[in-house]
């Protein structure tokens, strides 16, 4: 499905209420943090997956630079156990911060990339069913954008929805 030419025309990218079929990496993560807890609408396979690439980089330096810090000075407790670096706690915390600032929002965008392929948001649930409801969501999320998922729009000022 492309996107209608009109959302095109005068800024040459689409509203924040449309899809962005298409989206470049800095324009999808701008999309990301603007529609921080919209639930509501639709989003394209790639603004979601663009974000998921971000959000998996950004983990995996947080979680490298966690070794190498809390590497550093660690200790041997008499137990035997491996004590991390005073560094680490830091890095912790900032772990911690990036997962409480970007889980509402990531779960936000997959509500919306369900939408998009005319699912209820409700599939997010299939998430907390161990590995299979993963896969169930992973499979949910590759799957085309489908017109149908239009009736996930916000309605315009006539009671249409704007995309039709």
């Amino acid at each position: 499905m492309t996107a209608p030419q009109q959302y095109y025309a005068t800024t040459g990218t689409p509203p924040l209420s449309a899809p962005y079929y298409g989206a470049p990496l800095p324009e999808a993560v701008k999309r990301f943090w603007k529609k921080y807890v919209v639930f509501s609408g639709r989003a394209s396979r790639s603004e979601y997956w663009w974000w998921m690439l971000v959000a998996c980089v950004v983990g995996i330096v947080l979680e490298i630079l966690a070794l190498a810090v809390g590497g550093a000075g660690a200790t041997v407790s008499s137990t035997g156990a491996t004590v991390p670096g005073p560094g680490f706690t830091a890095i912790g915390i900032l772990i911690l911060l990036w997962g409480l600032a970007t889980i509402i929002p990531t779960i936000a965008l997959a509500s919306r990339r369900l939408h998009d392929a005319n699912f209820s948001a409700l599939f997010i649930l299939l998430g907390l069913i161990p590995f299979l409801g993963g896969i169930a969501l992973l499979v949910l999320t590759v799957m085309p954008s489908n017109p149908m998922g239009q009736r996930f729009d916000p309605p315009n000022n006539s009671g249409q929805y704007q995309y039709q």
